[in-house]
């Protein structure tokens, strides 16, 4: 395994930093006060070719590899986080997906214009009552003729009030728990697709998340993504690309806490020197520094199996559990780092310690993928080949169905 960047990906880096140093740093703090999303940070992305940076030419993407879309997510994080969100959620969630298991006409249809940013994706999995327990979801897919007809709710879902596509998980065989789930296209303008953002939120106030509701949503037979009863192995299989740009995303919190901590350490002095100077002050200093190396490599580890066309569930998990938890961890030394001002915010670590907590949650809880390393670790749980997997890189040379 090589652990230097290619000269394309240090182009890449030197992009997206330039553009968030530029273009959201600037501005992010009073999006974050006033629960603002700004769309034409989306607009710009795709005006730089990241909306679909791992998305094959032939699909309106740019054909780069799998660590280079985690460079973009960790530098839009360094930004803020609710900028890494679109993207996970556009890209790792929705597009990836439709890439991995979508047939050619929908391709075409949906992944070609959503992997050059003129449309944008969204997922909708998560339940009111149903999160990691994805089997009790309630929402419902009748089959009527050439359509089938949605009905239920979808929550927390990022960009639902952006998103022009959703894929739709609903039971098309109730009595079949996680066997009897289907993933769905939908269009937003669908009648009887609509969203409301909610508000109040402790972190990534800056980025839109809300509910989905679906009331008798005709949806076109051809919609169905996959086979009827795939829905629960397309979930997770969309959750290995999720992650993996949410783990990609925490080495961004985990530097911005620590640029802002050493930046800090230079300008505040007491007992005569730099606070740098302290020992307790250079032990969380030195933990954010090894943290980010470490999760920078859990992460490439699990880029590189994707790059490759290898099941990646097991490095994916943990490369997203341990970096969560350790950019949370960072950022709350970051805070400490600055004492009374990191409770202001007059200092952004305030607002990367709010952030850094969504990560723990979503996409798999800490208790669920402590449970899942600890299944792999005592022989319990063995990940199955899948009828599609994600193409290998580079495309031309990927190998779609799993023997």
């Amino acid at each position: 395994m090589n652990f230097s960047l290619t000269e394309e990906q240090k182009s890449v880096r030197k992009v997206v930093r330039t553009f968030v140093d530029r273009e959201i740093i600037p501005f992010i703090k009073v999006w974050d006060e006033k629960g603002h999303f700004e769309k034409n940070i989306l607009k710009r992305l795709a005006e730089l070719q990241l909306m679909g940076v791992c998305i094959p030419e032939e699909y309106g993407g740019v054909g780069m590899d799998y660590n280079t879309l985690a460079i973009v997510c960790e530098e839009l994080e360094r930004g803020d986080t609710a900028f890494r969100t679109a993207v996970s959620v556009h890209t790792g969630l929705n597009s990836m997906t439709l890439l991995q298991w979508g047939t050619e006409e929908q391709k075409q249809k949906y992944l070609v214009p959503q992997a050059a940013g003129e449309k944008i994706g969204a997922f909708g999995l998560t339940e009111p009552n149903a999160g990691s327990d994805v089997a009790a979801m309630e929402t419902t897919a009748i089959k009527e003729g050439e359509y089938y007809l949605l009905n239920g709710s979808k929550t927390w879902i990022s960009l639902c009030d952006v998103a022009d596509h959703f894929l739709i998980f609903a039971k098309t065989n109730p009595g079949a728990k996680q066997h009897g789930i289907s993933c769905f296209i939908v269009e937003r303008n669908f009648v009887g697709v609509s969203s409301k953002a909610i508000k109040g939120k402790l972190g990534i106030r800056a980025g839109n998340t809300g509910e989905v509701f679906l009331e008798n949503v005709k949806v076109p037979a051809e919609n169905l993504l996959g086979f009827e009863g795939e829905g629960f192995k397309i979930a997770m299989s969309a959750l290995d690309n999720g992650r993996f740009t949410v783990a990609a995303g925490a080495c961004g919190t985990i530097m911005a806490s620590l640029e802002a901590s050493v930046k800090y350490c230079e300008e505040r002095k007491t007992f005569g020197k730099e606070i740098g100077k302290h020992q307790l002050v250079q032990q969380m200093i030195a933990k954010m520094s090894a943290n980010l190396e470490i999760s920078r490599l859990l992460v490439f580890k699990a880029g590189w199996l994707k790059n490759n066309g290898k099941r990646n569930t097991q490095e994916t998990s943990l490369a997203k559990w341990i970096s969560c938890d350790a950019a949370f961890e960072a950022a709350n030394d970051a805070v400490q780092v600055h004492g009374a001002y990191g409770f202001s915010n007059e200092f952004p670590v305030e607002r990367y310690l709010r952030n850094a907590k969504a990560p723990v949650i979503y996409e798999g809880t800490r208790e669920i993928h402590t449970i899942m390393q600890a299944e792999y670790a005592l022989g319990y749980r063995e990940d199955k080949p899948l009828r599609k997997k994600l193409p290998a890189w580079p495309f031309e040379e990927a190998a779609i169905e799993c023997k």
